[in-house]
């Protein structure tokens, strides 16, 4: 049984959740007006499931009388919070668990509690140690005499919490000095002093005494200090009587394994001996006096142990290694080899193990770097279904991997690929109305940097992959047959595992056209619309590029989860047919009978383009998030080409962009478009979108959106496009809005995302009814549904 209050008298009143269900099921209402009534009717009895004596947390809230001390910054110190707000608003999970009954064998009520949350009854004791954590925070920020009063505020059987921060005078560093009795970590010191966090004048923050702490022993690790680590860092901080002044001193205590041994000075360490073992098994050597080999070889005076036949060249280990004898031992040394290693597909795993040696009395360390052998071929298998507006069809796909193919962790990929769909709105007669589809990659990555003609001392400082890579692709339509012949050669490097660079050197694209249906070239060259015949023809393109992806969090971070504070930034840049036309134009090559320069009667493409996208997640509370994105981009034609080719050219709608509208089915500007998608792209384009995003319920997570954007063409390529070019006059108003709910759902290694938007205003009109649909929206005419994987940004 559940209960609902009726809405005159307010009183609760039973009924069969269960029969309710199958009316709602037979009947057919609409779910979400359904669930609507079901939480508000639900909001009476919140507190059903507490106990007489007990009161439901309802609020908790942090109030400071400093607003240098934000009460976000000690949220995370509350020990208990109420229950969670879906979109920060309701809390629905808590009025659905109430909607349960108290007879557990029904499966109804299993389920509601199973996807509800039970209320959060008031602990007070978890109170008290909420207030302790938040006094003991404060008083690490240097607010020393911060004290922390707990209030509450009761209601029925619901209690309110609070916390007044009364933060006080903080204590202020007044002077600082260093106390070091060890000559040689002096001496690596002081010209470190410019960069230390600690200055006279700042708050007594335990935080930045400790990052400080952090830091020193950063360098300290990079100049040889193999054992060192923060614990050796101490500080004594006197206060000056009657005053809120710091006298604070830092301290480095001499090393001491034990307690009990006798404090001496730190060794700093060189490298010694440094060799690889390159059969290491993990789950059976647990020492080094364990590992098997069988027989070793030398190169470059490094000893290279192996218990069977190498796999990997000498040469390609050699490079890859940052630690060299005789060298101090830097752990940025040590990072950069486990990152380099952890670049060959070869490799599964890369451990570096150090034993210390004594040569007089010098400290030394013998390295070992230790590598576990991957398995080297694989062959995968792939199906899928495929949506291309609208209609539905399969594709499926095999892959064979070599991640080893000339014996120096060189990967190559051959990939066969097929897919057949239904076309469905065809308005001439055709043959057919399939589309089939057959394709083939190849590509090999080289983990180094290659190019001719330049050294390899040169070649080995620089942190690149190389990558070959050429497709064939086949389409079989009813309106004409297409194939696309593609090859291209480029770099792709990591920056501090934030900053990815992708430097595309050439990539030479071949489209041709070996036959076109009469209907089709009657139905669409003949109407003088460039876009679609420079769209249908033969053509190259020659283009090079670069792009850059910045990510605040690193790669660690598999999706845009609301887990931290995060931004990102794409941006690139790429051009083509700037060589070709330069060498035809001093060469003095004829020109077709477009005007267009050709490459064995091939005319070839020219343009310009550049995008840049800005994405940022702002964490609201533990549960909820706030992102927001912003997206441009511009692609000019020039020289030999009067417009972009359908590949490089914009789209508007879709479950990236606008979701009020279908993909490819807005702009550009005002045009409302026609059944030609070729008409609905242009050349530039503006997306922006706001989400507010909820955890609801197990690994489901909801959405609110707002999107605004549209396309434009730089000129007038076409009658059949009135109102798609841009103009800064009136660009703004033609700006498509539309607002939305979505759901996804996280599987950690990727998300599947249900997306449903409404447009709020439509640029096709200029004004009247029509053009905000937000005021009267029609769910047939406003409505569109997506289905993607991954976030929109």
């Amino acid at each position: 049984m559940g209960y609902i209050c009726t809405p005159i008298k307010r009183r609760c009143v039973s009924f069969n959740i269960e029969r309710l269900f199958i009316v709602y099921m037979s009947k057919g209402f609409p779910r979400l007006l359904l669930l609507y009534i079901l939480v508000l009717f639900a909001s009476c009895s919140s507190t059903k499931y507490v106990a007489n004596g007990s009161y439901l947390l309802d609020e908790v809230k942090i109030h400071t009388d400093n607003k240098d001390v934000k009460p976000s910054t000690l949220q995370p110190y509350v020990r208990q919070n109420p229950n969670a707000k879906w979109f920060n608003a309701i809390k629905i999970q808590l009025y659905i668990y109430n909607l349960s009954g108290r007879d557990s064998t029904r499966w109804v009520n299993r389920f509601l509690r199973k996807i509800g949350n039970e209320p959060v009854i008031y602990n007070e004791a978890l109170a008290q140690r909420s207030e302790n954590e938040i006094t003991k925070a404060v008083q690490n920020m240097g607010y020393m005499g911060a004290t922390v009063k707990t209030g509450t505020k009761i209601k029925k059987k619901k209690l309110k919490l609070s916390y007044d921060v009364a933060l006080g005078k903080p204590y202020t560093i007044r002077s600082i000095k260093r106390e070091i009795n060890d000559s040689k970590i002096t001496a690596c010191l002081p010209e470190d002093s410019l960069y230390s966090l600690l200055k006279e004048g700042m708050l007594f923050n335990v935080n930045v005494l400790d990052a400080e702490r952090q830091r020193v022993t950063n360098r300290l690790l990079r100049n040889g200090y193999y054992k060192f680590n923060k614990d050796f860092i101490t500080y004594i901080a006197d206060t000056v009587k009657n005053t809120h002044w710091v006298d604070l001193t830092l301290q480095v205590l001499p090393y001491k394994a034990h307690i009990s041994d006798t404090p001496k000075d730190h060794n700093q360490y060189t490298l010694n001996n440094v060799s690889f073992i390159i059969d290491y098994d993990i789950m059976r050597s647990s020492s080094l006096n364990s590992i098997y080999t069988n027989d070793s070889i030398h190169y470059n005076g490094i000893p290279i142990y192996y218990s069977n036949k190498p796999y990997l060249r000498p040469k390609i280990l050699v490079n890859n290694l940052r630690l060299q004898q005789g060298d101090l031992y830097d752990e940025r040394d040590v990072q950069r080899t486990y990152s380099n290693f952890g670049r060959l597909s070869a490799l599964k795993y890369t451990n570096i193990r150090f034993i210390e040696t004594q040569i007089g009395d010098s400290a030394k360390l013998d390295a070992y770097i230790l590598l576990t052998k991957s398995k080297s071929q694989s062959v995968s298998f792939e199906i899928e279904g495929t949506n291309s507006a609208g209609d539905l069809g399969a594709a499926a796909a095999v892959s064979y991997h070599h991640r080893n193919l000339f014996h120096g962790s060189e990967r190559l990929l051959l990939k066969f690929r097929g897919a057949y769909e239904a076309i469905s709105g065809l308005t001439q007669d055709y043959k057919n109305d399939n589309y089939t589809e057959y394709g083939v990659e190849a590509s090999i990555n080289f983990p180094r940097f290659l190019f001719p003609f330049l050294s390899s001392d040169f070649r080995r400082g620089i942190r690149a992959t190389t990558e070959f890579r050429m497709q064939y692709n086949y389409q079989i339509r009813p309106e004409f047959l297409r194939m696309v012949a593609s090859a291209s050669w480029s770099y792709h490097w990591i920056e501090r595992q934030r900053a990815q660079h992708r430097i595309d050197l050439i990539d030479v694209n071949y489209l041709y056209m070996p036959s076109i249906s009469d209907a089709f070239q009657e139905l669409y060259e003949g109407n003088k619309n460039y876009i679609l015949e420079y769209n249908y023809k033969d053509r190259l393109i020659v283009r090079m590029g670069y792009t850059y992806n910045y990510n605040s969090v690193g790669a660690n971070l598999t999706n845009n989860t609301i887990a931290s504070n995060s931004y990102s930034i794409r941006a690139g840049i790429e051009s083509a047919g700037n060589a070709l036309y330069a060498f035809s134009k001093l060469a003095g090559l004829p020109r077709n009978g477009k005007g267009e320069y050709s490459l064995l009667n091939i005319p070839f493409a020219q343009y310009i383009k550049a995008d840049f996208d800005f994405a940022k997640n702002i964490v609201m509370d533990e549960r909820n998030s706030l992102a927001y994105h912003l997206g441009m981009g511009i692609a000019i034609p020039y020289g030999n080409a009067g417009v972009i080719p359908f590949e490089k050219r914009y789209f508007s709608g879709g479950a990236n962009s606008v979701r009020g509208w279908s993909v490819r089915n807005l702009g550009p500007g005002s045009f409302s478009g026609d059944e030609n998608f070729l008409n609905q792209s242009g050349d530039i384009k503006l997306d922006a979108s706001v989400e507010l995003r909820s955890e609801l319920f197990w690994k489901f997570q909801g959405a609110l959106f707002v999107d605004a954007g549209n396309i434009w063409t730089l000129h007038n390529y076409s009658e059949e496009q009135p109102g798609g070019k841009f103009k800064f006059d009136r660009f703004y108003r033609q700006i498509a809005v539309a607002y939305g709910l979505g759901l996804r759902l996280d599987l950690d290694f990727f998300v599947i995302r249900l997306d449903g938007g409404m447009k709020a205003i439509d640029p096709v009109y200029s004004s009247g009814k029509q053009r905000y649909p937000i005021i009267r929206p029609k769910f047939g005419r406003d409505f569109a549904l997506h289905f993607a994987v991954g976030y929109p940004f």
